[in-house]
């Protein structure tokens, strides 16, 4: 196994998976199944159809799975092997998600024009296909009848598209099926299986720094450690918040290409002040925060609201300083809602470009205000943590995290090293990007088609 951070239930521990991935408005979700099969224990290799390349880009599933990428049939890997056959040979298992009508038929009729077809030829591995495409186009004799054959002739397991709201605008049953539901299916196909190729000299060999890639020529804004609202010119009110999650954040945007943004309060860790791909804004207070990521955001791809903001602060500051002798009783009201205030503008602008936002929630003893938090702040993604859990804190090296979206449904992420958190949030901000810009594509094909 190449992936240290799988979860404890590791079912499919050791692992070889390829994943096949179509030219789907769907792909941008293979990158979640690709997340989710490490998590499993996999190590995970991508093939792509040429199509597919319109909806995500190659170096986004390079950058997770740290393997090439196959979308050539004639393609050789770096050590100069047929990318397709090693895969072929050596892959326990295959699943293509989305799997479009096109690949469908062409798979029926054993048409090896693309390396995900040509895979599947080529190997006496299992093979599970997720299909997604528009209700009618799915119910169509045709589609069905291939399906039919996949399943009944070359005995793949098919996971049935789910019924619901398509992109096309209309509803019907098309929609590929929920993530977790493709890897069940997928650990089923596998059952009591040995591992078919343990060395792993013979799988397709990793890329180291293949990850550097995947936000290149996107610009992240990020916000991190705490504000200080003054009492008076020498004391303020403050919080814990060390920087460290923000900054680990705009190290790992750094080096997966992206040009950061960093808005910075308090911090005591060291800032990337020497990249120049990084502009450092320092800030003390909640308003001056809140005016500095306004002003970056609308220029940016994406926002990760990492800092610690205070919710309170002095009515009224002290112009002197307040002598300790006449005592102190403090006046409070609330600070600024700055991922509210964000969300709020950036709705009114075009959605093809309108930035990811990921807002943080530092709880203690639950997280059951996060699904609330999540809706009233209208951020994409809520970074939940318990700071009362020993490791998960103010000040430590490591964070256990849930990661709730506004799609719905939620991951609760092992105990990680904040720089790996950090790793996985970005991966959902990388998907999230392309799903954005898939849908974008797709909409102004629409409007040509209409022209």
């Amino acid at each position: 196994m190449t992936d240290a951070s799988a979860t404890a239930s590791s079912r499919l521990a050791g692992r070889l998976i390829a994943v096949g991935v179509t030219g789907s408005i769907a792909a941008y979700k293979a990158a979640e199944l690709v997340r989710r099969l490490r998590d499993e224990g996999a190590d995970v290799v991508v093939l792509m159809t040429p199509s597919a390349t319109r909806f995500v880009g190659d170096l986004t599933f390079a950058a997770l799975t740290r393997h090439p990428v196959e979308t050539d049939v004639g393609g050789l890997l770096p050590d100069q092997r047929i990318g397709h056959i090693v895969i072929a040979d050596s892959a326990d298992a295959i699943v293509v998600a989305p799997a479009t009508a096109h690949w469908l038929a062409s798979m029926a009729a054993g048409l090896a024009g693309d390396a995900v077809t040509a895979t599947c030829l080529a190997t006496s591995a299992p093979v599970v296909v997720a299909p997604a495409m528009d209700g009618e186009m799915y119910g169509h004799p045709a589609t069905r009848a291939n399906v039919a054959r996949l399943r009944d002739e070359f005995g793949y397991r098919i996971v049935e598209p789910e019924a619901g709201p398509l992109a096309s605008g209309q509803s019907g049953q098309g929609r590929l099926a929920e993530i977790a539901t493709i890897v069940d299916a997928l650990v089923a196909a596998l059952a009591d299986r040995p591992i078919r190729v343990p060395d792993e000299a013979a799988r397709p060999p990793l890329v180291s720094g293949a990850r550097d890639a995947d936000l290149e020529g996107r610009h992240v804004v990020v916000s991190a450690g705490g504000t200080a609202e003054p009492i008076d010119p020498v004391r303020f009110i403050g919080n814990r918040s060390t920087g460290k999650m923000g900054v680990a954040v705009a190290d790992a945007a750094l080096a997966r290409g992206a040009r950061v943004t960093l808005v910075v309060g308090q911090v005591s860790v060291p800032l990337p002040s020497a990249d120049p791909s990084a502009r450092i804004v320092r800030v003390e207070t909640t308003a001056e925060m809140r005016d500095a990521v306004v002003e970056a955001v609308g220029a940016s791809d994406a926002l990760v609201m990492a800092a610690a903001v205070a919710d309170f602060r002095p009515r009224r500051a002290a112009t002197t300083k307040i002598g300790r002798d006449k005592g102190l009783s403090l006046e409070l009201e609330p600070t600024e809602d700055i991922l509210a205030a964000v969300s709020a503008a950036v709705a009114a602008g075009p959605s093809s470009r309108r930035p990811i936002l990921v807002g943080f929630a530092a709880e203690t003893g639950s997280l059951d205000r996060a699904p609330e938090k999540l809706r009233r702040k209208g951020v994409d993604l809520l970074v939940a943590n318990d700071v009362s859990e020993a490791g998960s804190g103010f000040g430590t090296d490591t964070n256990r995290v849930t990661i709730l979206a506004a799609g719905g449904g939620q991951d609760e992420l092992p105990l990680l090293s904040k720089r790996e958190v950090a790793e996985r949030i970005l991966d959902r901000v990388v998907a999230a990007l392309d799903e954005r810009d898939a849908a974008a594509q797709t909409g102004r094909v629409t409007q040509e088609s209409r022209a």
